[in-house]
């Protein structure tokens, strides 16, 4: 199969290709390891790359589940994979080892879904931007190099959107699934927490608000692979509502009814949110329209205290820094040296230790009491869905973001102010999708965000698909065979769907 040809199907599409016989698993990595090896060094993209073994492991492979045996990869998020010790984007956890698989990347492979390689994360996942000092230098947008892929599953957004693989392992505790997705013009869906499992080494991230996941190129690999890997396990802490059949089946027949969307296009607390994705919100409300759906315009809800929950997303963070470093310094047998984390990390592992039982319980009160609210305001409403834009602005610039200068409370203030629409869904449990409907002149995405009802997942993905068709993003593909400059973006912004 040549390169050219394996860029143009999504999962479901070499899938389709395997089961005919027209081309093998071996032939399909093949392909991806010749595309990674050519374009992700560029990009900054891949840790622990094992090429060899794994177009080893792909010749001897035996077809199974819905993709047959495709390229995949891992995120560097700590999801425990014997075949790929971890980082964590972390000096400290490099060379992490695995006793055994996670029950998610078992039902991954068990899809079909081989894995070659992680993908590049900045420190424990806690930043909106891939910069860590652990990987050499940032990962880079394939857009414009000059930006940031996103964070926390910035490489996976950057691999799906250079087309080295279609779909890419991705987490979401605080919008790092759809932070990259919108930065790289990828789809990419949080689930609703407890719809995949998260063990069997843990039984929750972060209080509740982290969620595994994937990115993709199509709407329908992610309902493929809900359907895949989607469902509780035994001892989980959390469940979502009962299966409501075939996601991908979902994503064929459409929502079946007209959906009634709320619109938010005021950030939190007088948040600014800037032109372009507002004019992005515009674009996308009037495409639902289009399809036949009710959009409304609709004050936030009350009850919200945004920096009230800021303050306890740091807190919960803080303790988790030090939970999570304090378990690796006692495996190594040593106590925390200067250079360990970087210096916002450093100044979080220091707040964690200071925190409180009494705090840390009050945190996990103030998130559920968003899970009541949000999905409140929806039930009063009736509303289906609601649309938002993803990021307040336009995909940071390299260094904007970073975990080297301030505190790490005031840099996680500065991220609440780029994605004030994110964290909150994290918080309240709810599935959320970004979507990258609009583009720049310079052909940068703008993408906007649908969060649905809890477990309702079948109608989000539905819906999406439906806008995919209108506006299709899959045909874009990054100047990764010419040298990129930054684009010189001029007002107004031209706003289309061509693909």
């Amino acid at each position: 199969m040549s390169e050219d040809e394996y860029m143009r199907h999504d999962g479901l599409g070499l899938a389709a290709l395997l089961a005919g016989g027209e081309v093998s698993s071996a032939e399909l990595m093949a392909a991806a390891v010749s595309l990674a090896k050519q374009r992700a060094a560029g990009l900054n993209l891949l840790v622990q790359e094992r090429f060899e073994e794994s177009l080893q492991l792909a010749q001897r492979w035996q077809p199974r589940g819905v993709f047959g045996g495709i390229p995949f990869l891992l995120k560097d998020s700590g999801i425990a994979a014997t075949r790929f010790p971890t980082t964590l984007g972390s000096r400290l956890f490099r060379g992490t080892e695995h006793p055994r698989n996670a029950t998610l990347v078992d039902r991954f492979e068990q899809a079909g879904l081989i894995p070659f390689a992680r993908t590049a994360v900045p420190e424990l996942c806690m930043a909106p931007t891939t910069e860590a000092a652990a990987n050499g230098g940032p990962t880079r947008n394939p857009w414009d190099p000059e930006r940031s892929a996103g964070g926390s599953s910035g490489g996976s957004a950057a691999a799906v959107a250079t087309r080295i693989v279609p779909i890419a392992h991705g987490t979401d505790g605080g919008g790092s699934i759809r932070i990259p997705a919108a930065c790289c013009g990828v789809y990419g869906l949080k689930a609703s927490r407890g719809l995949l499992p998260e063990g069997p080494l843990r039984g929750e991230g972060w209080g509740g608000l982290s969620s595994q996941g994937v990115l993709t190129r199509s709407v329908r690999d992610s309902a493929a692979v809900l359907d895949a890997v989607a469902g509780r396990e035994t001892g989980a802490p959390y469940a979502a509502p009962g299966d409501p059949g075939s996601y991908l089946d979902a994503v064929r027949k459409g929502p079946g009814k007209r959906l009634r969307i709320a619109v938010w296009r005021e950030g939190w607390n007088a948040l600014p949110i800037d032109g372009v994705p507002q004019a992005a919100v515009d674009h996308a409300a009037r495409l639902c329209r289009e399809l036949g759906h009710e959009t409304m315009n609709t004050p936030l809800p009350q009850g919200v205290d945004y920096d009230g929950f800021i303050e306890a997303l740091i807190d919960v963070m803080a303790t988790n820094i030090a939970v999570s470093s304090d378990a690796r310094l006692n495996a190594l047998g040593r106590s925390l040296q200067p250079g360990d984390l970087e210096p916002a990390m450093m100044e979080g592992y220091e707040r964690g230790k200071r925190l409180t039982a009494t705090r840390y319980v009050e945190c996990i009160s103030h998130f559920h009491a968003l899970g009541r609210v949000l999905e409140g305001f929806m039930a009063e409403g009736g509303f289906d869905l609601v649309l938002t834009p993803a990021l307040a602005r336009l995909p940071a610039c390299l260094g904007e973001l970073s975990m080297r200068g301030p505190s790490f409370a005031d840099f996680r203030r500065n991220v609440a102010r780029y994605t004030p629409f994110l964290a909150v869904i994290n918080a309240a449990g709810l599935p959320a999708a970004c979507l990258p409907l609009s583009w720049t002149e310079a052909s940068l995405p703008v993408a906007t965000q649908l969060i649905g009802r809890f477990g309702r997942e079948d109608l989000l993905l539905a819906i999406s698909a439906q806008l995919e068709q209108l506006a299709p993003w899959s045909g874009r593909v990054p100047p990764t065979h010419r040298r990129w400059k930054p684009p010189t973006i001029n007002f107004p912004f031209a706003m289309d769907s061509k693909s």
